[in-house]
């Protein structure tokens, strides 16, 4: 009996000092009885692999493959492409403020690192070596059409990467509206302004 009650002891101080101290502060992770799958292999975005040949966790989307949905049946919405296989100008939707902000917000995140706030391609990645980034007032780039812009975005060009696996084919179409607010806010003069609201700058 003596034994029976030294052990039970011995496991209960045991057990407190492993369990008993989970909330005191620590510098040290937390003990993990029951992990519940919290660390599992994974890769992260544009993160390595050695299983691979080129190193990279991120794969190519396999050749024509497309994603599923009712847009597909819509070669501008789609492509950028009008009914004769050409790059299409204009929009497959309505240019809301709502899509222009949703343009605003992709950009910030995935445009502005290279081609700048503005859209005049002085990005932080010029600083660090990147200088073919053109201007969005470049004169090629005023007069390509809309579907053009959006199959760039979508595929790549040159040294810029293809984003059409990171955003969606709305996502993209938002993006394009928005640089063409760029576009106009960087070569506006007074007569873009009503007469009736020229006053209010001053002018």
């Amino acid at each position: 009996m003596r034994y029976v009650v030294l052990t039970f002891a011995f496991v209960v101080v045991a057990t407190i000092s492993i369990l008993g101290f989970r909330g005191s502060k620590s510098t040290k992770p937390p003990i993990e009885i029951f992990n519940d799958m919290d660390h599992q292999p994974k890769y992260m975005p544009q993160g390595k692999s050695a299983f691979f040949a080129d190193g990279r966790a991120d794969r190519p989307v396999p050749a024509h493959a497309v994603a599923r949905g009712s847009f597909l049946e819509d070669d501008h919405l789609a492509f950028g492409k009008d009914s004769k296989g050409e790059f299409a100008r204009g929009f497959p939707m309505d240019v809301t403020q709502e899509l222009l902000e949703r343009g605003k917000d992709r950009y910030a995140i995935f445009c502005v690192v290279c081609h700048g706030e503005s859209g005049d391609g002085n990005g932080i990645t010029k600083k660090y070596g990147m200088l073919s980034t053109p201007s969005y007032t470049r004169a090629d780039l005023l007069t390509m059409p809309e579907g053009e812009i959006f199959n760039t975005i979508t595929n790549g060009k040159n040294t810029m990467g293809r984003y059409g696996d990171k955003l969606t084919v709305e996502d993209r179409w938002a993006i394009v509206a928005y640089l063409k607010v760029l576009q106009r806010a960087q070569l506006g003069t007074i007569e873009d302004v009503p007469a009736d609201k020229r006053s209010e700058l001053g002018l």
